[in-house]
């Protein structure tokens, strides 16, 4: 769970047709690092950035299995 601070932060950023998986992960591919950093700051609960992460690497296994799909295709 993030903050209402954050959550209107990112209700802000979302362009039209995005959801909010997509503007934070259009957010993080600006900046690559540990979204742990930002725990403390308060600009993410320590729930929330375990939840990014958990969302990070369920969409890296994806990306891997899409390219594995891929490449068994060619």
């Amino acid at each position: 769970m993030v903050s209402d601070e954050v959550y209107e932060a990112l209700k802000r950023l979302k362009r039209p047709g995005e959801s909010f998986s997509d503007v934070i992960k259009r957010l993080i591919s600006l900046k690559r690092g540990n979204l742990l950093e930002l725990v403390g700051s308060k600009t993410i609960t320590e729930e929330g950035a375990k939840l990014l992460e958990e969302y990070l690497r369920k969409m890296r296994k994806v990306d891997l299995e899409r390219l594995r799909r891929m490449m068994e295709d060619k």
